[in-house]
């Protein structure tokens, strides 16, 4: 088969595929996790049920999919901004205030059925690893310039940011998350 042609097929199944995953989050959007069905899902995508079932056997499995897509969005834009211009100091401060502003973002959502489904999978497991060890990676080169203290581990230390700057998700306003993300990183001052 010409390469032309799988590229074509690849990128057909992959415009399905990203039409139902945006179908099924703005149905969730709209009427919540239990007013969502297979039937609206073909519908909102613009595709027959029978295609559909190509694509995803139930409900759990677009759900899924829909999540691990966020996911993988959210973790490539820290990536993007652990991979800024400055210095360790300054892009651990761009991917600490990334990361809180995602967990503001997500404050709606936190207690819906849907998160309690979705947010208990490896996939979180991973990026919450992932998320850990970048900002661990930017803690130590920020010590090792002299940046950020260096008395403490920088596991630990990523430890404590992100624990930190969860609260975001309960802020009132943006101008309050870059406080918290100055208190934040108050706390890796070296001599504090």
């Amino acid at each position: 088969m010409p390469r032309l042609w799988t590229a074509t097929v690849e990128g057909h199944r992959r415009e399905v595929r990203d039409a139902v995953l945006d179908a099924a989050a703005a149905l969730v959007g709209r009427h919540g996790l239990r007013g969502v069905t297979m039937s609206r899902v073909a519908e909102e995508a613009g595709i027959g049920r029978a295609t559909l079932y190509r694509y995803f056997p139930d409900l759990e499995s677009v759900l899924h999919a829909w999540h691990e897509r966020q996911v993988a969005s959210h973790l490539a834009e820290l990536a993007s901004l652990r991979a800024g211009a400055g210095s360790a100091g300054e892009r651990l401060r761009a991917v600490l205030a990334g990361y809180a502003r995602l967990s503001r973002a997500s404050r709606g959502h936190r207690e819906s059925e849907l998160a309690v489904r979705l947010h208990g999978g490896q996939d979180v497991v991973r990026a919450t690893g992932h998320v850990h060890g970048m900002v661990a990676e930017l803690v130590e080169a920020g010590a090792r310039s002299g940046e950020l203290r260096g008395d403490v581990p920088a596991g630990e230390l990523a430890t404590y940011c992100l624990h930190a700057l969860a609260a975001a998700g309960d802020l009132p306003s943006e101008t309050a998350v870059h406080r918290l993300v100055d208190v934040t990183l108050a706390g890796l001052r070296p001599g504090t």
